[in-house]
């Protein structure tokens, strides 16, 4: 491969683009030059010649000297924090600080800055650097720059340094439940598992096996097009991050059901609903949501009490233009479908005066969308309320998606702050060799800095304002993501920089704020120091048994007494199989069926089963399993070995509490296998419902010990 142009990769490198990486396997690999060209064109840098690049950087270097403060600056409490202003060059600088409750603090101070003045157009502007006070409060406050008989101001977020576990947890451990909510059925659900089913497997696991959380799916508003058209089943790729499903209403927890005097239309759409998903063997969110959909419409338009009418102004008032705006996306594409770059012109922007009008003309139907919403704020609500009030230390704890479906109400809502041209993903690895795109467009870091960060204030705020603790999917995207080319396979992308001391520093704030804790997903390709990072800030990583080998003794387990403290650990994770099935070889067998393997299948269980029989032999070195290898027993042995690890929270996946053997995501398939569509079963393939996990032996023995495990020795 030739070589990339100086300017090229000067170019790259001021807007934090990758322009080599080092793979999976240690090898240094340069990143293509039209993969750069592409990338930097998402962010709206033209570099295909030598004359644009270097108009690029003239242009990139002047927007700097005309920017008087940055856009966003974010500190850490107990930190010195320096920031530079840019000021006519001999004028004098000041600077003062409020604070987000409207006070003006003092003790900034101007310390020593030799940079040379710069002459923008004719005006000489000099670079003036200050320090802030390491005393001030965690926040979001304004600083504000007076020079020249001009007044300027920029963001100022005061971040924790530390944010660690909230206090309600205090030095104990905890377990939890780990569950796919869909796949939970009752018998009063409508096909699919939903809040009220949330809220009573939070409080069977919490009273009556001690649990002190339950992590749940990301429970983000589901991707759909029109009014009968296919729901998008994975959790993982949503038309919106800071909205929720209204699939997973209970329709008869909304207080308005009381006063309705025929219910009988309603009981029926739910028997036709329940008959269905007993007939069926894969989860059918679109026979359910159309029922539901039916239902909650003959509810929305039922008169409300005064007081009610109060809670749903205050509710809209809260959420403001970002709930109108989802709002009229869902009653868009229910007329135009759901990919809003194929709308008419004048509805592809939230802003322009077409999508006013539309609002204005179908009144109902856009209010309709934001009344689900309040009823799915309250039902959460609820459900957080009564894991609490069952014993959880934490509650419910939330998962927060990658990013969001490139057809879906965040990508119009939020175009301004997204990438559009390329789409997020990860570069080859040892699991996923030709690389993977997840379709969905990236933040811009450029343009969030411009946005002092309030679309990402308010996703991570949204899903903390009824939770414990919240899961973030690949964490590793706050610090750098692989950015793919719209065409271009997943090999030929780059990662992209992102100021992770901002991201992570919100994340922590917003967290603090709700008395959360924050588990980063951090498997896979990471750089070394980033784990070394998250620790230092109080987040939590994760660990699954499986991956955890010495690998820097014999490549078997890894003795329990090295885990990591601060961490998350589980057996298994939703991408994997069920313990069950992964002792039965299950998916190995399953990814042959879908030619998934990459060498023969004797070599992949020949494999499969060294790596299974080393587990085996360490949980007979510290006692934990005699000679029988009975899987039930196998899988209580290793839920009881992630006990001896110093690990603070220990998973326990629902699946494996009733011994189901059915993978609920094959990665690397789409239709090929029912990903995300799996009803939770037992050992012999038959549906269990929510009821029966509450009278399930094998569910209370596995709790039981888990429980055990984390229980102070008796003296």
């Amino acid at each position: 491969m030739t070589e990339l142009a100086p300017s090229l990769v000067e170019l790259a490198g001021r807007f934090g683009i990758a322009t080599r990486f080092e793979d999976w396997t240690g090898r240094q690999v340069q990143i293509p030059e039209s993969t750069l060209v592409a990338v930097l064109g998402a962010l709206g840098v033209a570099a295909g010649t030598e004359q644009e690049r270097n108009e690029a950087l003239a242009a990139q270097q002047r927007a700097c000297w005309a920017r008087q403060l940055p856009a966003t600056i974010v500190a850490r409490t107990g930190t010195p924090t320096r920031f530079w202003v840019h000021v006519t060059h001999g004028d004098p600088a000041e600077v003062l600080l409020r604070l987000e409750d409207g006070t003006v603090h003092g003790g900034v101070q101007q310390i020593d800055n030799f940079t040379p003045p710069f002459n923008l157009d004719g005006r000489w502007v000099g670079e003036a650097s200050f320090l802030l006070p390491t005393d001030l409060p965690l926040g979001y406050h304004r600083l504000h720059l007076r020079s020249g008989g001009t007044e300027t101001s920029a963001a100022l977020i005061v971040t924790p340094d530390w944010l660690g576990l909230p206090e309600r947890l205090g030095a104990r451990r905890a377990w939890g439940l780990a569950a796919q909510l869909y796949s939970v059925r009752s018998e009063q659900s409508w096909g699919v598992g939903d809040l009220t089913d949330l809220t009573d497997l939070a409080v069977w696991s919490a009273s009556r096996h001690g649990a002190g959380y339950l992590l749940v799916n990301p429970l983000h508003a589901a991707q759909f097009s029109g009014p009968t058209a296919r729901m998008e089943p994975s959790p993982y790729l949503p038309t919106s991050r800071r909205f929720f499903n209204p699939l997973y209403l209970r329709v008869e927890a909304i207080p308005e059901y009381a006063n309705l005097s025929k219910r009988g239309r309603l009981r029926r759409l739910r028997e036709h609903v329940q008959q269905h998903a007993d007939r069926v063997d894969a989860i059918d969110r679109d026979t359910a949501w159309a029922a539901k959909r039916e239902a909650l419409r003959v509810l929305y338009r039922t008169p409300r009490s005064a007081g009610r009418e109060l809670a749903y102004a205050a509710f809209r008032e809260r959420e403001g233009q970002a709930l109108d705006d989802f709002a009229v996306w869902c009653a868009l594409s229910e007329k135009y479908g759901g990919d809003w770059r194929c709308w008419p012109d004048f509805l592809r922007h939230p802003t322009s005066i077409g999508v006013a009008r539309f609002a204005a003309k179908h009144a109902e139907a856009v209010d309709f969308h934001r009344w689900l919403q309040w009823q799915l704020d309250e039902q959460l609500a609820a459900a957080q309320s009564q894991a609490v009030r069952a014993g959880m230390a934490l509650g419910i704890m939330h998962d927060l998606a990658v990013g969001v479906h490139p057809c879906g109400a965040d990508a119009w809502a939020l175009q301004d702050v997204l990438a559009l041209g390329v789409t997020a993903g990860a570069p080859p690895d040892e699991f996923n060799q030709r690389g993977q795109d997840w379709s969905q467009p990236p933040w811009r870091p450029d343009r969030l800095d411009e946005h002092e960060y309030r679309p990402f204030r308010a996703l991570i705020r949204a899903v903390l304002r009824h939770a414990g603790g919240v899961r973030i999917d690949h964490i590793i995207g706050l610090f750098r993501l692989w950015w793919i080319p719209e065409g271009a396979p997943p090999t030929e992308g780059t990662y992209v920089r992102y100021d992770h001391e901002a991201m992570i520093g919100i994340v922590a704030l917003e967290a603090h704020r709700a008395g959360a804790l924050v588990v980063g997903e951090d498997l896979g390709t990471v750089e070394p120091w980033v784990r070394d990072y998250l620790l230092l800030r109080g987040v939590l990583g994760t660990s699954i048994l499986w991956f955890e080998l010495d690998r820097e003794g014999n490549g078997g387990p890894l003795p329990a007494e090295r885990w990591r403290e601060y961490c998350l650990s589980s057996v298994t994770t939703h991408d994997l199989p069920p313990t069950a099935g992964h002792l039965a070889g299950d998916h190995v067998r399953l990814r042959e069926s879908l030619g998934l393997l990459t060498r023969p299948v004797a070599e992949e269980l020949e494999s499969d089963r060294a790596e299974l029989a080393a587990w085996l032999a360490e949980l007979r070195r510290v006692g934990l399993l005699g000679a029988d290898e009975d899987p039930e027993r196998v899988i209580v042995a290793l839920y009881r070995y992630l006990g001896r690890t110093p690990s603070r929270l220990l998973g326990v996946a629902l699946t494996d509490a009733v011994g189901d053997r059915r993978t609920q995501n094959q990665p690397g398939t789409t239709d090929e296998y029912p990903n995300w569509r799996v009803p939770l079963t037992g050992p012999d393939g038959r549906p269990v419902k929510l009821e029966d996990v509450f009278t399930d032996r094998r569910a209370a023995v596995l709790a039981e010990a888990v429980r055990t495990t984390l229980a102070p020795p008796t003296i």
